[in-house]
C-alpha cells in the first residue's frame, strides 16, 4: 500500500524527520502519534506532497510518487484532511462535494453523503463553507468529502483540533463508520487516547524518528506508563 524509505526533512537547520522507514499495509486504520514537534504533521504533508522531503522515496501501491505533485497524488488515490479545514467564501457544501467526487452529482446524492457524517442535509447542502460553520461542522463536512472520494489512502491531520467535546465525541463515531465506508487505508495524526484506541496499529514518533510501532493496546499502555519497550516493527504477537 504505502512504503516510505529513508525519508529526511530539514527546516531552518533543524532535522524535523530523520531517516523514516515505514511499510503500511492495505485496509488498515493507522494512528501516528507523538509529542508536539515530533514531526507527525510534517510526515502527513510529505505523503500528500504539500511538503517536499530533502531525501528518500515514497511508493504508493507499488508506484513511486516521490516527485508527483499534490494533484497527481490525489488522482492516484490519496485524500488529505487538514488540521484546520479550509474555508471557501462563495463555495457551498454542495459545490465542495461535487469537486471532491470529480462528478456532477445530484443534490440527492450529496445529501446521502452528508447523512453519513450525521449532518441534516437540508440545513447544510446550500450553505457556504465559511466562518458561519462551527469547527465540528467543518470537520464533518471535510470527512464527507473524503467519503465521497472513496480513495485508497485517506489522511487526517489532527482531526480533533479546534472542536468542542460534543463534536469530538461525534467525531469518534464518524471515524468508526468511516472504516466501513472506505475500502482502503486510513492514517490519522493524533495524540488523543480515544482515537488511538480505535486504531489497528499505532506509530509513535519522537524527535523526528520512529520510536515504536505496535498494537494499540501496547503503545497506549506504554505511553501512559512511560516505559515503552517495543522495538520498531515489533507486532508483539
Amino acid at each position: 500500500m504505502l512504503k516510505i524509505k529513508n525519508l529526511n526533512f530539514e527546516r531552518d537547520n533543524k532535522k524535523i524527520l530523520n531517516n523514516i522507514n515505514l511499510d503500511i499495509e492495505d485496509n488498515k486504520f493507522i494512528v501516528i502519534t507523538g509529542p508536539n514537534g515530533s514531526g507527525k504533521s510534517t510526515l502527513a504533508k510529505i505523503i500528500m506532497g504539500i511538503e517536499k522531503q530533502d531525501s528518500g522515496e515514497i511508493l504508493f501501491e507499488n508506484k513511486e510518487i516521490t516527485n508527483l505533485s499534490i494533484n497527481e497524488r490525489a488522482e492516484s488515490g490519496i485524500s488529505f484532511a487538514f488540521q484546520q479545514p479550509v474555508k471557501f467564501k462563495g463555495i457551498t457544501v454542495y459545490d465542495m462535494l461535487k469537486l471532491a467526487t470529480f462528478k456532477n452529482i445530484s443534490k440527492d446524492e450529496a445529501c446521502n453523503i452528508l447523512s453519513k457524517v450525521g449532518l441534516c442535509a437540508l440545513e447544510y447542502i446550500d450553505r457556504e463553507i465559511n466562518s458561519s460553520l462551527s469547527g465540528g461542522e467543518l470537520k464533518r463536512i471535510e470527512i464527507a468529502t473524503v467519503i465521497s472520494r472513496g480513495t485508497r489512502l485517506s489522511i487526517f491531520d489532527e482531526p480533533e483540533a479546534g472542536i468542542d467535546l460534543w463534536s469530538f465525541n461525534t467525531l469518534i463515531e464518524e471515524f468508526k463508520k468511516l472504516r466501513k465506508e472506505i475500502k482502503g487505508t486510513i492514517i490519522i495524526i493524533s495524540h488523543q487516547e480515544r482515537i488511538l484506541e480505535i486504531a489497528d496499529e499505532v506509530i509513535l514518533l519522537k524527535d523526528g524518528k520512529i520510536d515504536k510501532i505496535g498494537k494499540k493496546e501496547d503503545i497506549v499502555r506504554c505511553i501512559f506508563e512511560n516505559n515503552c519497550t517495543l522495538k520498531v516493527g515489533d507486532k508483539n504477537e
